[in-house]
């Protein structure tokens, strides 16, 4: 999944407006952020083979701390707990605990994920196997996504429409590059070249929410 976990981030922010943009963005990538970083150090590893489509291309794929059900529940607690303790705000901490676990939901829909570091148990149902079914299913996610956050916010200034729209192009690009396209040249450089573009959708959502305020 990748349009997929920012579709999360826009629902949510029609259901809870309270809720920066940014920090639903941080907290539904909040496992891929942690991979890219698992990725650069080492403790994490995954290898690539050389066809196309990251279904086919990701082989050796170890991501039990970033990526596992448990860890996921930890990574989870601990962002919403921090996000309480600073806003006070439970709703909005429990909406997060859903964000961050969302993404394992969805990565056993695309691909296969650990129920916990050491399991041999994965879950998962291989929609990234199928092009046009990845096509129809987050595409469609993804689709409504944008339609939903559109029609509850309205951009104070002109760039709110232009900065919005372009960024949803960019991305929609991105993950039909990753569904289709070639692998990475190797796992450091696919955990440098991603951190830094999670980092800057991330500073993009925080944007939008000053940009894009919630209509009501």
């Amino acid at each position: 999944m990748l349009v997929g976990h920012f579709g999360v981030a826009l629902v949510a922010k029609r259901l809870e407006p309270k809720l920066s943009l940014g920090t639903l963005v941080l907290a539904a990538m909040l496992p891929d952020l942690l991979w890219c970083l698992f990725l650069i150090t080492g403790i994490e590893h995954v290898q690539f083979k050389p066809v196309l489509g990251a279904a086919n291309y990701l082989t050796d794929f170890h991501v039990d701390i970033s990526h596992s059900l448990l860890m996921d529940a930890v990574w989870a607690a601990l962002f919403a707990g921090a996000y309480f303790l600073r806003r006070h705000y439970a709703n909005g901490a429990l909406v997060l605990v859903a964000a961050v676990l969302s993404h394992w939901l969805l990565d056993t829909i695309s691909l296969s994920e650990p129920l916990a570091p050491g399991s041999a148990i994965q879950v998962g149902f291989g929609l990234w196997y199928s092009v046009l079914g990845t096509v129809l299913l987050e595409g469609g996610f993804w689709l409504l996504a944008v339609i939903l956050y559109a029609r509850a916010t309205h951009p104070s200034k002109r760039i709110g429409t232009y900065a919005f729209w372009v960024v949803v192009v960019l991305l929609t690009l991105a993950w039909y590059n990753n569904i289709t396209g070639p692998p990475p040249p190797g796992a450091v450089t696919a955990g440098i070249s991603s951190l830094i573009f999670f980092s800057l959708i991330v500073a993009w959502a925080y944007w939008m929410n000053r940009l894009r305020p919630v209509e009501v």
